[in-house]
């Protein structure tokens, strides 16, 4: 029997950035989607392989109303276990009562989770597309005042199950409020995952015109029409450099049934390798990884590099 490839040939493309940081949702995004609940010792091991791996950033929970998102419940105690190594990883919170959980361990960094749509702010926010920056404002501005880092996600980017086709000035809209407002950067998201290329490039091409800097924006896919990796070549060649991804492409959006899984982390590095574009990330380590994680939750990975190279990292 011939070999595994584990790694995939560098063919350098032009235009392309030389380096891109791929920010990890999977404990966070990847477990909320869950049926059952993972126990919060497996959550630990699951962040500390992930930052071992060498993921820059690894968003380990949401500080949310455990009525929401029972999965995520055990957050406060994630955190307490994880301790120092924890201080540095994005959390999500989405109102001040969020926020001040994440202030009493002490984190650095935290999210806010707007919505580019009527629709989903109503089903995910209760509140309409205007007044939910009413909810962020003093979220972010009281996280500013204590010296943290601010993230914000914008769902909805490309479609949404409800309202159909969005608009790219009406995404443009939403996060040019919230990048007013403070946040550090936006993750534009194609929750239900109907974006293609084309539509990337658009909506990228958008914000510059409206004056966002490319370093403010993010891209978070999901491969539901499986076109998440084209989506980041168009990211790529509009110059966007960082990317939210799953390790082994867990998760989906609980409150939207077609949005499944998240771009697999360990796709996106084959990708990048194959660019040659740098990004920090020992592929071995991430796939097995995510195939220890594929074995807590009793199923495969539906990550297809995860698949082919499972084997050989076990």
């Amino acid at each position: 029997m011939t070999g595994v490839i584990t790694r995939a040939t560098a063919v350098p493309a032009p235009g392309l950035p030389d380096r891109v940081t791929i920010y990890e949702v999977g404990p966070r995004d990847g477990l909320q989607n869950e049926q059952a609940v993972v126990p919060v010792a497996v959550k630990e091991e699951f962040v500390r392989r992930l930052l071992a791996a060498g993921l820059p950033l690894v968003e380990a929970t949401s500080f949310v109303h455990p009525r929401w998102v029972p999965q995520l419940a055990d957050a406060a105690d994630l955190m307490t276990r994880l301790g120092a190594d924890g201080l540095d990883c994005p959390v999500l919170v989405p109102n001040e009562r969020g926020l001040d959980r994440a202030l009493e361990l002490g984190l650095r960094h935290v999210a806010v989770f707007a919505s580019a749509t009527e629709a989903f702010a109503a089903k995910n926010l209760n509140r309409t597309l205007e007044t939910q920056f009413a909810m962020f404002e003093p979220t972010v501005e009281r996280a500013l005042a204590a010296g943290l880092d601010v993230r914000a996600y914008v769902s909805m980017c490309f479609g949404d199950p409800w309202e159909g086709p969005v608009a790219p000035e009406q995404v443009v809209g939403v996060g040019q409020r919230l990048l007013a407002m403070g946040a550090t950067q936006l993750s534009l998201g194609d929750t239900i995952g109907v974006g293609t290329a084309g539509h990337v490039t658009a909506l990228v091409e958008a914000f510059t015109a409206a004056g966002t800097p490319l370093d403010r924006l993010a891209l978070h896919f999901h491969d539901t029409y499986g076109q998440a990796l084209s989506n980041v070549q168009a990211g790529l060649r509009a110059g966007v450099t960082t990317y939210d991804a799953s390790a082994g492409g867990l998760g989906g959006c609980p409150y939207a049934e077609s949005a499944t899984g998240n771009l697999a982390t360990e796709d996106l590095v084959w990708l990048l390798d194959g660019l040659g574009i740098e990004h920090g990330v020992d592929l071995g380590a991430l796939v097995a990884t995510s195939s220890w994680m594929a074995g807590q939750l009793g199923r495969p990975s539906p990550s297809a590099v995860v698949r082919a190279l499972a084997q050989s990292t076990s």
